[in-house]
């Protein structure tokens, strides 16, 4: 029976017990959701922990249920100890054992310990969180005010919170779900979006050892996005160490804080091999016998040893070693921010040539690690992300760092007109156009010359179909930077997207001719060509880009190109190269639909081009969520449904692609294959002559070969006569 509570509004203590058994005492701490007070077993006479939600909603209630039961199912002597689950006046609570003794933080506010004591630490910490991963377990807030030290030296591991199981089966991150943890103490993936996991936990550890060693965090005077961006584009081999540290702790300390996370340690046990294996090899001893729980525990006066000798011989040699490369004077590495800043502005312009976009992340987190509040690097950073989600990547990841880089931005400098343009480029694939038109206004109002910001809005009005107001936009570009290829680009584009081939041929040859390595270009006049049954012409020009570089859009216009001609196997094998790893993008949807159609008509790959269009449709799911009012995404998505006969997914697609856009000549030609392909061909007639009448080219309909029996349609034969 409840007696009486906590105001949990403002932390005071109102005597009283907790059912018949549990008496409360005073407040041991208070976090964002819950309190932790002293109790008084009055059955078993001894103090005890409660953890006290100050809400009692359902998830609340859930979610330490959750906790209990996690923390419940952990045998090693570590883990706090759970008693019983409990309410108070309604609020749900958690009795557990009570640990005496200091966190890690209240240690480490002393100053930093002696390495020996370090490791020991974290050999016990690992040993408990190996038991813990076995079971398919990960903490997730790894952090020295999570770590207790009790007064005979043991450590324990406290708060399991927000634990949660692992899943084997789960092959893809979610995204789109907020970090949970300590942002100071998060690996870069859970930065970036991904469930924390064993290797977070090992990164969190090794981010304990080195305050534990230095007596402070890195980038310790970093919060918020400036920390987050330091985590995700640091590097963290040049987070200083003390130059006594034995090298092959330094060593461990990287490897367990190392921003790839296959690059970590392999697993808790891993971590603590690794120091058994340096007390063996260094001290000639053979471990000690495994405890009954098949773990094995270092004496750590030997490894106090160890390091001394390995102090010591780091001081003949190793070490001086160590201090060298710590102090030692980069030369040709170690530029100005300006220096930095200009080269990878030029990398950015041949963003479509090889390794140029890696070379402009390089020079923009160089300034960045040295400068974590540049706001005009983390703009560039965010831009040069969003186009290699963009490019032949479509990796969510890019676009989850360039949010974060463009956040960053802003934060630092919202009156930088960069930082507005990298903010409206992630908001553009995110669907949010008129919030990234809004974006690109302010910046062209601080920079009405900012070429980024120009050609950004641009793009932007023209996949809007506005095209009026992106030629307005254009035309002041093209004026301003008139022999700039992509103003150039962009005009033939405007050409193309109103079926003006003819225009759009020439912007393109005349783009090929300011640039003649930017395969790009290549890559747009084949389609343009293509789009005017020039077939030949179309592939001469694909091979002159080729012969310039390899590329995945390349590839895929060349399957284009060929699939015209009615070559569909030479077609299928350009495709396969366009979705390879190697030449071209496994994540691109577009690619896999073309390699699907091309399979459809290749003797016995049927199968195969289910498994393609399957796959495109997986890809282009996500894309559809993020911008559900994009004609092309919504009106392709209905077309690859049609292919696989899901009639009930498809038709709603292409009946509202077709009221969204009632003048694009492409929705209307993929709504008469999708009707075709579904058996209406009243509804394909009418969509197709449509396409026609808006200028989709005759001569791709007519090599079009799921339109075979429509176009011997008597009915489709006369309007197309009369018309």
């Amino acid at each position: 029976m409840l007696e009486n509570s906590v105001d949990t509004a403002s932390g005071k203590l109102i005597t009283g017990s907790l059912g018949a058994q549990y008496e409360l005492r005073e407040k041991l701490g208070e976090g964002g959701y819950s309190q932790v007070y002293v109790a008084w077993d009055t059955q078993l006479q001894r103090e005890v922990a409660v953890k006290l939600l100050k809400t009692s909603g359902q998830g609340e209630t859930e979610s330490l249920l959750h906790e209990a039961r996690l923390a419940a199912r952990l045998h090693h002597a570590a883990f706090v100890k759970i008693f019983a689950i409990a309410t108070l006046e309604g609020l749900p609570a958690i009795v557990m054992e009570r640990v005496p003794g200091q966190t890690l933080r209240q240690l480490i506010e002393q100053g930093p310990i002696g390495a020996d004591q370090a490791l020991r630490i974290i050999d016990e910490v690992a040993d408990a969180m190996a038991e813990a991963h076995q079971t398919g377990l990960v903490h997730g807030d790894i952090k020295p005010s999570n770590l207790m030290q009790e007064p005979n030296g043991s450590i324990r591991i406290l708060d399991f919170g927000i634990a949660h199981q692992t899943d084997p089966l789960q092959t893809q991150t979610n995204y789109t779900q907020s970090p949970i943890g300590t942002p100071a103490y998060m690996a870069p993936e859970q930065l970036l979006g991904q469930r924390a996991h064993a290797g977070s936990d090992i990164f969190a550890l090794g981010l304990v050892l080195y305050e534990l060693v230095t007596g402070t965090r890195p980038d310790a005077a970093l919060n918020g996005f400036a920390l987050a961006s330091a985590r995700i584009h640091g590097d963290t081999t040049g987070w200083p160490l003390p130059a006594d540290l034995a090298p092959w702790v330094v060593s461990l300390i990287r490897a367990m804080t190392a921003r790839d996370p296959a690059a970590r340690p392999g697993s808790m046990a891993a971590i603590r091999q690794r120091i058994t294996d340096q007390a063996v090899t260094l001290d000639h001893i053979d471990p000690p016998p495994a405890k009954p729980t098949g773990t094995f525990r270092l004496t750590w006066k030997r490894v106090a040893a160890i390091l001394a000798v390995s102090g010591a011989l780091a001081a003949g040699g190793g070490g001086i070693w160590w201090l060298a490369q710590a102090t030692s004077t980069p030369t040709e590495t170690q530029l100005t921010t300006a220096t930095h800043l200009e080269r990878g502005e030029k990398a950015m312009q041949r963003f479509d040539r090889d390794g140029a976009l890696d070379e402009a992340i390089i020079h923009f987190k160089a300034v960045l690690q040295a400068l974590p509040h540049h706001a005009a690097a983390a703009a560039w950073l965010s831009l040069a992300y969003s186009l290699r989600y963009a490019g032949d990547s479509m990796d969510e990841t890019w676009l989850k760092q360039a949010e974060v880089s463009a956040k960053l931005a802003l934060q630092q400098d919202d009156q930088l007109a960069l930082a507005h343009v990298a903010q409206a480029r992630v908001l553009g694939f995110h669907g949010q156009h008129e919030a990234a038109l809004a974006a690109l206004d302010l910046a062209l109002k601080l920079d009405p010359y900012n070429p980024q910001a120009l050609d950004a809005k641009i793009n932007r009005l023209i996949s809007l179909e506005r095209y009026i107001e992106a030629k307005a936009v254009l035309d002041e570009a093209l004026r301003r930077y008139p022999q700039d290829r992509l103003f150039i680009d962009l005009l033939g584009t405007w050409h193309y997207r109103q079926a003006n081939y003819a225009a759009a041929e020439a912007a393109f040859r005349q783009s090929i001719q300011v640039q003649p390595d930017a395969v790009y270009a290549y890559a747009n006049l084949n389609a343009a060509l293509l789009r005017q049954n020039r077939l030949d012409e179309a592939l001469s020009v694909l091979q002159r880009g080729l012969q310039i570089r390899p590329s995945g859009r390349l590839y895929s216009n060349l399957g284009t190109a060929l699939y015209a001609k009615g070559d569909y196997l030479g077609a299928a094998e350009a495709f396969e190269r366009a979705v390879s790893s190697s030449k071209g993008n496994p994540k691109d949807y577009l690619r896999w639909a073309n390699l699907a159609d091309a399979l459809r008509w290749v003797p016995g790959r049927e199968h195969d081009a289910q498994k393609a269009y399957a796959k495109a449709s997986r890809l282009i799911e996500p894309l559809l969520r993020r911008s559900p009012d994009d004609i092309t995404l919504l009106s392709r998505a209905g077309l690859y449904e049609a292919r696989q006969q899901l009639a009930t997914q498809a038709i709603p697609k292409i009946v509202q692609s077709l009221a969204k856009a009632p003048n694009n000549p492409d929705v209307h030609f993929r709504a008469a294959l999708a009707y075709e392909l579904l058996g209406q061909r009243q509804a394909a007639i009418d969509a197709l002559i449509k396409a026609k009448q808006f200028g989709y080219p005759e001569a791709l309909i007519e090599t079009e070969p799921d339109l075979v029996e429509l176009r011997r349609d008597h009915h489709y034969q006369q309007i197309s006569t009369e018309r």
